[in-house]
């Protein structure tokens, strides 16, 4: 028999426990890994014990029984938590009371005794320990917690791409959106309206990391979801991120200039704040004074003087690069800009000596520029200040584990390259999936970038107010 990997975001929690009792499960060290129509894959450390074999044959029966071999480890592990899991389920349907003592994050991810499932007595804050916990092993970037007309749906965002990772019943799901809602803050009463809320905690590792919550009403309740923000990811080296030593070498000639504005494009969750944070953090000397106006302050970084945005007491960007200007900055960092008022301003900012960090969002680096000019910023000044443009994506990188060479011909190469003079390569790689990547042939995400530097010519384009395509054809000269 060949080792069996579980792979815990494929498992189907409620189906595998119902094939036996967790006394039955313990007694025999066993656990239903897979459920199919006509066969029970059990998973078990001791291949050669079989005393258990023909009480569950019978209790199973038509469906057969197909032994596979765990780790031991995987398998202790998961015969806790599975059951754990169920069991709170299960508890949450019995009594519509749960815990709604605040006490905080910090507490509720000091774990119970692990190797007993009865250590913890509240359901509800047992779910929501291990969803967090889960999340935060698995790398998930956000957690979704949906509510449905019968049950309630929980996903993860793992490398770009959404995974179901449990369905409850829908009041078992109110109930946890609910303590969610007590640890960040926000008020568990107003179901009508959308909320926004934070809360901070530590993972497993005893990293401190930031969690923002966002609630919005819909058909069948509310819905939750929780961006995850983890030091770790938010500043890493240039070479993490994707950078090859051309674009580097262009990126930080750039950042050195004593003023201007630099900025990083991009949709939503394009890694455009991870870039900035690593470049901030690269400039962020004894030297200079670092200020940053951000919406919300997505990491707090002692080198760095950071201020949130406050709509409640008229806090806006534009409000606040005001008064940074008056903070004697050497470098700037806008969170977004997002109307004419806060453009004005980081022009402003940039015309008076100031390096302007900012971003926007376009789809791609000449798009950036024609978008200032729909925020109604004059061309002339946009080529006074604006230095160059970096328009980013995050695409999922292929498994190191399993990735295999292919041939790829002349044309296909023509396809994707369309627009760009590139060699065609001998060979690329392709995805093929392993337990690594759980059979999916991907694992972790990078960057690809497309820069674009204003050169005295582009700025001659910008200025006579050049459409968006001539803007597109300069670029790639």
């Amino acid at each position: 028999m060949n080792l069996f990997t579980i792979d815990p975001l494929k498992a189907d929690v409620t189906s595998l426990t119902s094939v036996m009792s967790q006394e039955f499960a313990l007694r025999n060290k066993i656990l239903a890994v897979e459920v199919h129509a006509d066969r029970i894959l059990i998973g078990t450390a001791q291949p050669f014990m079989t005393d258990w074999v023909h009480n569950l044959e019978r209790s199973l029966s038509p469906k057969k029984i197909e032994k596979v071999v765990l780790n031991p480890e995987q398998l202790q592990r998961y015969l806790t938590e599975y059951y754990q899991v169920s069991r709170a389920v299960s508890n949450s349907q019995k009594s519509s009371a749960y815990d709604k003592e605040n006490k905080g994050v910090e507490a509720l991810l000091q774990l119970g005794d692990t190797q007993n499932p009865d250590a913890n007595d509240q359901h509800i804050v047992k779910l929501v320990d291990w969803v967090l916990q889960f999340a935060f092993e698995q790398g998930a970037s956000d957690i979704h917690l949906e509510p449905r007309k019968e049950k309630g749906k929980i996903r993860f965002r793992i490398d770009g791409v959404l995974h179901t990772i449990y369905n409850m019943p829908a009041n078992t799901l109110t109930a946890v959106i609910s303590r969610i809602k007590i640890l960040g803050r926000m008020n568990v009463a107003e179901k009508r309206k959308p909320q926004d809320g934070r809360l901070k905690t530590r993972t497993p590792k005893g990293q401190e990391t930031e969690l923002r919550l966002s609630t919005l009403p819909t058909a069948f309740g509310e819905k939750l979801v929780m961006r995850i923000f983890d030091p770790e990811v938010l500043v890493r080296s240039f070479q993490q991120l994707g950078f090859d030593e051309h674009l580097l070498a262009q990126w930080q000639g750039l950042t050195q200039h004593s003023h201007g504005i630099i900025l990083v494009t991009g949709p939503t969750g394009s890694g455009k704040i991870t870039t900035l944070y690593s470049s901030l953090k690269q400039l962020a000397t004894e030297e200079v004074n670092v200020c940053t106006i951000e919406d919300p302050i997505e990491m707090l970084e002692p080198s760095f003087n950071q201020m949130q945005v406050n709509q409640g007491i008229e806090l806006g960007f534009a409000d606040g690069i005001r008064a940074l200007m008056r903070q004697d900055p050497d470098i700037i960092m806008v969170g977004e800009i997002r109307d004419q008022d806060t453009a004005n301003m980081a022009i402003q900012a940039a015309l008076t000596g100031h390096l302007v960090l900012s971003t926007l969002h376009t789809n791609d680096a000449p798009s950036s520029l024609t978008r200032l000019h729909d925020l109604g910023i004059q061309p002339f000044l946009t080529a006074a200040t604006i230095l160059g443009v970096l328009a980013q994506r995050l695409v999922r990188k292929l498994c190191p584990h399993c990735k295999q060479e292919t041939f790829i011909n002349e044309q296909e190469w023509k396809h994707l390259t369309f627009g760009y003079q590139t060699k065609t390569p001998d060979f690329i790689f392709k995805a093929v999936g392993c337990e690594e990547c759980r059979q999916t042939g991907y694992k972790g995400r990078v960057g690809i970038y497309e820069f674009m530097p204003i050169s005295l010519e582009a700025k001659q384009r910008i200025s006579a107010n050049a459409t968006l395509d001539d803007l597109r054809m300069q670029a790639k000269k």
